[in-house]
């Protein structure tokens, strides 16, 4: 599933991107008017200028939000009903794939390859799958005495605030909002302030496929205002968000200093890819290597840039990613042909290029790349050698293409230097001993493990992290929708009806 290049481009040229916000079923400028750009960071080129949404922005929205789930049009619907719903808007982002991935690559700078396949595929398929799970999630009865009935019964926990990362744009919001709206919720989106356009495209989608007016809102913004003022709303009952571990944590000061509001979260992470002395270095471990770090520009939460490689194999894997790192083509990100494309935003390049800059200050080894290339916000693939584990690429995630060796002797040090971190939110392990495998799976202190391959998994598993990488909360899976379900007790006392007259 590809465009070409000047399919991609010609569907560029006629797009009108909706850049207002979306409340209570309509397109509408922030309260106070303001607006901020949004910059395709492959050519320095605004591509269209954004409602700010405020505080009372958020108020309009929590409002609607409220309104209609109290008035049960979609809380209290059929659940076969919302399913109808869901699978219309799988199919509709089926048909407008094009369009969403031009989109969402010319807002983010994401290859237009991952993003047809994320949205035509991955996305579409969320909202059929939690579509699809609305009429099949049952309550329990508990076992009583035959003087009460005890029902466990799940409902909708009420309005939820999902905000929403750069790096995956509506697929994360596919993530999130699939679930809370499979289960009755109200939605209010808060998209990055990098990447707002895909999702309120999104919105017009929902609509269409009969979503009633006011159960998803779309509110662009800052993290400071827009954010903010979810994270501090006293009538919105749970928060999702993925993002930072500095921002999670906002989010658990917001709602203590709000309504105490349930708060999901899905942050950092630095991942170790583990390659033990009996893996064969074959073609496909050097693909999964180097996709783990290189996969969106290693601008991915779970990216395995931290590669601990037995001693008696380093060398020669380093060699093979080298070779591999020299194959990645960075250019035009509307064009099929490239495989990297460009940083977010050139603040973000300025950070990842002062990542490069202190391995190379503390020591690490630059083998390949290192080098910032413009026009744009493109950085070479970089593999760097002989890390430590002191080092600050070592430990701090970096969230650019960058791939770091570090060879270690034998699986006790692996594991010892993997669980040596704050995060804790994805591992890959390669080995041909299933005994050891498993062995390094049970003992990694983290969400997922993939074995012989570098995965996240899919929409059945559960994602997110152990630590600093997370809370108890998951995306993905049966799981995620319990983040948007209350359970509730109903206890029901009976007589005997024979000593009725």
């Amino acid at each position: 599933m590809t465009l070409t290049r000047t399919k991609a481009q010609s569907i560029a040229s006629h797009l009108n991107p909706e850049a207002r916000a979306f409340i209570g079923g309509e397109f509408t400028d922030a309260s106070d008017k303001a607006t901020f750009e949004t910059i395709n960071p492959a050519t320095g080129a605004v591509v269209a200028r954004v409602a700010h949404c405020t505080g009372a922005d958020v108020d309009r929205a929590v409002s609607a939000a409220r309104r209609v789930f109290n008035d049960g049009i979609w809380s209290r619907a059929d659940p076969e009903d919302r399913k109808a719903v869901l699978l219309r808007l799988a199919s509709l982002v089926r048909a407008h794939k094009d369009e969403l991935a031009v989109l969402e690559s010319l807002d983010s700078g994401k290859t237009i390859t991952d993003c047809l396949h994320e949205i035509g595929n991955e996305v579409a398929n969320f909202f059929q799958w939690y579509g699809e799970l609305a009429d099949k999630c049952f309550g329990k009865v508990a076992p009583t005495g035959e003087n009460a009935m005890a029902l466990i019964v799940k409902e909708p926990a009420g309005v939820v605030g999902l905000v929403l990362p750069w790096n995956f744009p509506l697929l994360m919001a596919a993530w999130k909002l699939a679930p809370a709206l499979a289960a009755g919720c109200s939605a209010l989106v808060k998209p990055a302030e990098q990447t707002p356009l895909s999702i309120l495209r999104l919105a017009q989608l929902a609509q269409e496929a009969g979503l009633p007016d006011g159960v998803l809102n779309v509110l662009p913004g800052m993290g400071e205002t827009t954010g903010q003022a979810i994270g501090r709303h006293p009538d919105i009952d749970i928060v999702s968000f993925t993002g930072s571990t500095e921002v999670g944590g906002y989010f658990l000061r917001y709602a203590g200093e709000s309504n105490l509001k349930v708060i999901g979260l899905e942050m950092g992470g630095k991942s170790p890819f583990i390659v033990l002395d009996d893996a064969d270095i074959n073609d496909d471990l050097i693909e999964h290597a180097a996709m783990s770090a290189f996969w969106n520009g290693g601008q991915n939460c779970s990216a395995n840039m931290r590669q601990l490689v037995d001693a008696k194999l380093a060398d020669e894997f380093a060699e093979r990613v080298i070779a591999r790192a020299r194959e990645f083509v960075l250019g035009d990100p509307l064009d099929p042909e490239t495989s990297i494309g460009a940083m977010v935003t050139a603040e973000h390049q300025t950070r990842v290029m002062s990542y490069i800059g202190k391995g190379k200050a503390e020591g690490a080894k630059l083998l390949e790349g290192g080098e910032a290339i413009g026009p744009g916000c493109f950085i070479q693939p970089t593999v760097f050698a002989g890390l430590t584990p002191d080092m600050t690429i070592a430990r701090e995630e970096i969230f650019g293409p960058v791939l770091g060796i570090m060879p270690v002797k034998g699986m006790d040090e692996a594991l010892r230097i993997a669980r040596d971190t704050e995060y804790g939110l994805h591992a890959s392990v390669f080995t041909r001993d299933i005994d050891r495998a498993l062995y390094a799976a049970r003992h990694l202190p983290c969400g997922t493990v993939s074995v012989n391959g570098f995965s996240e998994g899919d929409v059945k598993t559960p994602f997110g992290g152990y630590k600093q990488s997370g809370s108890l909360a998951r995306d993905n899976g049966t799981e995620a929708m319990e983040q948007y379900l209350q359970t509730k007790t109903i206890w029901i006392c009976t007589a005997d009806p024979r000593g009725r007259n």
